[in-house]
């Protein structure tokens, strides 16, 4: 079989192993993550059908590199900032006593001597970001205390590989010791080059891509930004990871942070998938039997040891015994930068041989495996309180008011609700809109309201109120359409077109609908009537009249037709006083559109 067709059906395998076992596996409550990993096993040790793990591994760890971009897009500096304590404090009393304790355990346990002792605990100290971000996005609590500090613990193990990787190197005894000095230069120097692009050429970038209007370019540019920042990471010694969440971070405070997240989910869900199950095509099976005894035992001891530990530090940081308990279930694995820390201390130092590495191997992936199984304990191990709600610590995201467009009407709209002290989430697809308002500081997000996925990354699960601003019909009617199937406990308020479509948004059955021309003409009228020498509280009444009218002539229209309620249309001066019903029906006027439901010219474009 030719190397193409060798690849497609190595690609049809993985995806058909995706599609088979994980419905099976989530019908079973067992988790996504466990089916994948049960269809590696199948796929690679059981059927032999693909060959070539690590290169599957290999190209799948992009999965990885697209889920920490996510996370970074959702993390401002500031927020970053906040989380110092957590990152460089418990994370890294994580690493060292985690490390320490399961070197202690690798000693006694005959497994390897004391230097390769050291590099076997710090290894299994680190967790796997991959399987314990995922299970927090399937449980909705990356945004929980506990979630934020799970994720500080795995931020700072995703830096501790470069300092263990140099580690080997001073443990090897019989090589110089290289100077780290120049490495370290590099690092730093590539990761101030992430921040520099990040904030000064990513936006501009996106912004010349988003005016041309052309969609599969903003995706090839995403793609581009996150896989360049990776591989530049990885040239300066760091992990591709870190380079990903770096170049999202800089993005989070981008009005195309949603956009962007929206177009990379779908690549970062199929390439995660396919990582765990290339985790499953590398387990080998005959290390396992060979060693079967060593490892049933210390799969488990390892895993109660970085726990209890984990939960310690946990608690002495300040966590509540739930949220302690939570993070010691989620992060008591070993880690994918195991695979790459064991190869590199059997192949180039010989401070363990071979075999002991590949049992190291198959220790981290069957305790991969036990995570949700360690997950689900854990939840069971918490006493009983109200559930944890979400923090809303990113701003632009989780708000109470959705809204989407933002032009001459939704900037009104919005100055109201934010002169309340309410937060709003603004999203708009026009790039030059967003130009326009973030020259005035306002804080608008780019991105197609139409689009499901764009509008769960901008926070609609946690929205109360949708506001529909948008001025073309057939957008506005998308948008009520999709928000009323896919997330019915969100209110809708909405800006119709015109009379005729406040209308059908009333069968339609949103929650409230307003026709931009409506009040600007009461107004309009009422301060002409005044200019005319009509008493501003006469006016008023006027002004009120007519809105009854208008309103219990579009309940009627509702019910029986276009045409229903025209006797209640002022045609003539009303004599002698101006309230009162006229006496016959009414004639329309050829530019009274608004009133009687005439087309209206293309609206004024912002």
């Amino acid at each position: 079989m030719s190397a193409p067709n060798t690849l497609f059906t190595e690609t049809l395998l993985l995806l058909g192993g995706a599609v088979v076992t994980a419905p099976i596996f989530k019908k079973l409550g067992l988790g996504t993550v466990l089916g994948y990993l049960a269809a590696g096993v199948v796929i690679g040790p059981i059927l032999h059908s693909i060959g070539d793990s690590e290169a599957v591994l290999a190209v799948a760890e992009l999965g990885v590199v697209f889920l920490l971009f996510i996370i970074g897009l959702e993390l401002k500096p500031s927020r970053l900032w906040q989380m110092r304590r957590d990152i460089f404090g418990l994370g890294t009393a994580q690493v060292v006593f985690s490390g320490l304790a399961l070197m202690v355990a690798s000693y006694l346990g005959g497994i390897a001597g004391w230097k390769g002792s050291i590099i076997i605990g710090f290894g299994l100290a680190l967790s796997s970001t991959a399987f314990a971000m995922q299970i927090l996005e399937q449980q909705g609590d990356v945004n929980t205390k506990y979630g934020q500090r799970s994720f500080s613990v795995l931020l700072l193990q995703d830096l501790a590989i470069v300092p263990l990787l140099a580690l080997i190197t001073v443990l090897d005894g019989a090589k110089e010791t290289a100077n780290p000095l120049p490495s370290l230069a590099i690092a730093v120097g590539a990761v101030a080059a992430m921040i520099i692009a990040g904030r000064y050429l990513l936006t501009p970038l996106f912004q010349v891509i988003a005016r041309t209007g052309a969609r599969e370019a903003m995706i090839a540019a995403a793609l581009f930004v996150v896989m360049g920042s990776a591989t530049l990471m990885q040239l300066a010694g760091l992990s591709m990871a870190m380079g990903a969440f770096l170049s999202g971070v800089m993005l989070a405070e981008s009005s195309y942070r949603h956009e962007l997240e929206a177009d990379i989910e779908p690549f970062r869900g199929v390439l995660l998938a396919i990582f765990f199950i290339a985790v499953g095509l590398s387990l080998k099976l005959d290390v396992i039997l060979d060693n079967w005894l060593m490892i049933l035992l210390a799969v488990p001891v390892m895993m109660v040891i970085k726990a209890v530990v984990i939960y310690t530090l946990c608690r002495v940081a300040g966590s509540a015994h739930n949220d302690a308990i939570r993070i010691a279930g989620l992060l008591p694995q070993g880690g994918e930068f195991g695979f790459v820390l064991f190869s590199a201390a059997s192949a180039s130092s010989g401070l363990f041989s071979a075999n002991t590495a590949s049992m190291l191997i198959a220790m981290v992936t069957l305790s991969m495996a036990l995570t949700p199984l360690s997950s689900a304990l854990a939840k069971r191990l918490v006493k009983g309180d109200a559930q944890e709600e979400l923090e809303e610590d990113f701003e632009g995201a989780g708000s109470d008011v959705l809204m989407i467009g933002f032009s001459r009407f939704g900037q009104i709209a919005a100055q109201i609700l934010l002169a309340s002290g309410r937060d709003v989430t603004v999203i708009d697809f026009s790039a030059d809109r967003i130009r326009q308002a973030s020259s005035f500081g306002f804080r608008i997000y780019f991105g197609d309201g139409t689009r499901k996925d764009v509008l769960r990354s901008a926070g609609i699960d946690r929205a109360k109120i949708v506001v529909v601003s948008t001025h073309l019909r057939d957008v506005t009617d998308k948008i009520v359409e999709l928000v009323q199937t896919d997330y019915p406990h969100a209110r809708i308020f909405v800006r119709s077109y015109d009379r005729v479509h406040s209308i059908e948004l009333r069968h339609k059955g949103v929650d409230y609908e307003l026709r931009e021309t409506l009040e600007s003409g009461l107004l309009f009228g009422r301060r002409t009537l005044e200019a005319l020498g009509v008493s501003e509280a006469e006016a008023y009444e006027i002004g009120e009249d007519i809105r009854k009218r208008d309103e219990q002539r579009l309940v009627l229209q509702v019910s029986e037709g276009l045409q229903a309620g025209t006797d209640m249309l002022y045609s003539r001066p009303v004599k002698p006083e101006p309230l009162v019903k006229p006496k016959r029906a009414a004639e329309t006027y050829s530019d009274a559109d608004d009133l009687v439901a005439l087309p209206q010219e293309e609206p004024e474009r912002v």
